[in-house]
């Protein structure tokens, strides 16, 4: 899976937050403490599109963007991809487990349950 760099991340995030396509100069104001130039921001959008990240479409003279996939979608992503780094799944796994509070584990239970349920069907 392709990887995030910081100002990438920063942009994903103003698109996550938005329900709606958005433009490359709403990008742009919603960064305006960074201080970045607009063909900054629209050199990151067109990279974020060739990686897959996001969509765009041409209305009028302005592109659009949003993305592909959920915020929560992506962090499940690197989440996996981190445990392709272990030799040992099942105890980088177990010591996840270990490690979260009670309402998270109450979460991952809940999520296995619903999964052995459609698995059953």
């Amino acid at each position: 899976m392709n990887t995030l760099g910081e100002l990438e991340r920063a942009v994903m995030e103003v698109l996550w937050d938005r329900p709606e396509p958005v433009a490359v100069r709403d990008v742009a104001r919603a960064l305006a403490d960074r201080d970045l130039a607009y063909t900054t921001v629209m050199t990151v959008l067109n990279r974020l599109t060739k990686k897959g990240f996001v969509q765009r479409h041409l209305d009028g003279r302005a592109w659009y963007y949003r993305p592909t996939e959920s915020r929560e979608s992506y962090i499940a992503h690197l989440m996996l991809d981190a445990l392709s780094l272990t030799g040992d799944r099942d105890a980088a796994l177990t010591h996840f487990v270990r490690s979260v509070s009670t309402p998270e584990a109450r979460v991952i239970s809940e999520a296995l349950a619903e999964k052995r349920r459609k698995g059953k069907k």
